[in-house]
């Protein structure tokens, strides 16, 4: 891991520690990418680690002064799914958002780290790149402006230095006349690594004469080295009527355009057959004026809480640690009670609260956020503990499955439900089921079967078939549940 780690509460702060480590340091935000790859070993060379998780004014979505929309490094996928500027006047980086792993991981996760991390399957990628997105790229030395084209390299490469950090993405809002759609192929339904991308946005300015596209825009992803434009498809639709020739003949040449590779997720030939496939879904759907996808109808389930709104801002501390033993503790607060931890400070939120609080209820599984058994409340919203250093604790609320129940032992309506429904067999991947339900009930009181369902996207139960589990989340949103 790192051997030391600081959480600075100002961007100047972040830019002078980048510029005295330079490479030997990287920024932590949601950290579901980066903690991954430290923990693989994937960036041996990386040992100081700079959290800008706690400083103010990085989580906005709004138009900035040149009328452009702009989203702060540290704006959540989750918040872009619930943000009524990029739903109404970006959407399709609203189903992007929205189709990123789970609640928990969206919880975390950023979109400007997303971007940075450079894989060409990631998604938001893909619907940025069609906005024509660029990025702010701040150093000490100063302030430049990136297009987003011209932003990747190759594989996992972007032309950032190692002293800079990305203080913002922005692009010109769909005007009025554009309609867009994200379309994703993955091998499941939730949690999962994009096949291949691609998105659509066409201007239909021309509507009432004939429906003709006056531009078109069309990004693909996961087939070809950095997400790419398709640009011999834009050029054949400008000025047609998007009919089914003309959807066909543009999805072919698209198809044309990718250039994929066969891997352990897809053969090359596959992944051109889905380019093909989800470009000509996407102009469809444009075509027929019905571009929702998959995004939810109903109220998109976030695991926020009753409030209705993101998680608490964070505390305001700084905090650093060299890794030696007069390192300052970890200073938190845990099921409403205070703690100190001592030499934790190199450890993940999940094995601080095993071994150092002794809360042994929150289970360890895959410790890559894709079973969800970790899962607990940071500052009011679900996360994977197994996502999350330990170090993000300082100041901070967090409630594990402990912390359910009343002081007098009067069990969660959830897991009194759980119990009555016989939703629990071997039980480890109960704690955090429990604590997804929770949170479902505080947002959704009397959940729906598909919000139930949206809720333990992140959550795996390798015993049952989740009828059960359901059926626990629906029963304990009953009215007599709660009599």
């Amino acid at each position: 891991m790192w051997q030391t780690y600081y959480l600075v509460t100002e961007v100047e702060q972040a830019l002078a520690l980048l510029a005295e480590h330079g490479p030997q340091a990287r920024i932590m935000a949601g950290a579901t990418d980066l903690l991954n790859e430290l923990e693989g070993h994937v960036r041996p060379g990386v040992s100081v680690i700079v959290d800008i998780s706690n400083v103010p004014g990085l989580a906005t979505v709004e138009i900035n002064a040149a009328g452009e929309l702009q989203l702060g490094a540290l704006v959540t996928h989750n918040q872009c799914v619930a943000a009524p500027l990029i739903v109404e006047r970006a959407w399709p980086l609203a189903q992007a958002c929205w189709e990123v792993g789970a609640p928990q991981i969206r919880n975390r996760a950023t979109v400007a780290g997303n971007l940075i991390t450079a894989s060409p399957a990631n998604d938001t990628i893909t619907p940025l790149l069609a906005l024509d997105a660029a990025v702010t790229l701040r150093s000490v030395r100063g302030e430049r402006r990136v297009a987003l084209r011209e932003f990747y390299t190759g594989v996992r490469r972007t032309l950032m230095l190692p002293d800079e950090l990305l203080t913002a993405i922005t692009f010109a809002p769909m005007k009025a006349t554009e309609r867009g759609m994200f379309v994703k192929m993955g091998l499941r339904k939730a949690q999962a690594i994009s096949v291949a991308n691609a998105t659509v946005i066409v201007d239909l300015a021309a509507a009432a004469a004939g429906g003709r596209a006056n531009t078109v825009r069309i990004a693909l992803g996961a087939v070809a080295p950095t997400v790419i434009r398709a640009h011999k498809a834009e050029a054949h639709l400008s000025g047609k009527v998007l009919d089914a020739a003309e959807i066909a003949a543009a999805s072919e040449l698209a198809a044309q355009e990718a250039r994929p590779i066969d891997d352990l997720r897809s053969p090359a030939v596959y992944r051109r057959g889905i380019v093909r496939v989800a470009v000509a879904r996407a102009l469809s759907a444009i075509a027929a004026g019905n571009t929702r996808g998959w995004f939810p109808a109903e109220k998109p389930v976030m695991l926020w809480g009753g409030n209705g709104t993101s998680a608490a801002p964070a505390p305001i501390v700084a905090w650093r640690s060299d890794g030696s033993g007069g390192a300052p503790p970890i200073v938190t607060r845990i099921n409403g009670a205070p703690f100190s931890f001592s030499g934790a400070s190199k450890k993940t939120l999940l094995r601080m609260l095993r071994e150092d609080a002794g809360l042994t209820g929150t289970k360890e599984g895959c410790s890559e956020g894709e079973c969800g058994a970790c899962t607990v409340f940071l500052n009011g919203a679900a996360v994977m503990a197994c996502m999350v250093p330990a170090p993000c604790a300082q100041g901070a609320e967090i409630v594990t499955v402990e912390g359910l129940a009343a002081p007098d032992g009067t069990l969660h309506a959830v897991q009194r439900a759980f119990v009555e429904q016989g939703a629990v067999q071997c039980g480890y991947c109960t704690p955090g089921l429990l604590m997804a339900g929770v949170k479902l009930l505080e947002e959704c009181p009397q959940p729906t079967r598909w919000e139930a369902q949206q809720a333990i996207t992140g959550n795996l139960c390798r015993c049952t078939g989740y009828y059960k589990i359901l059926d626990a989340l629906q029963h304990a949103g009953a009215p007599a549940a709660h009599g």
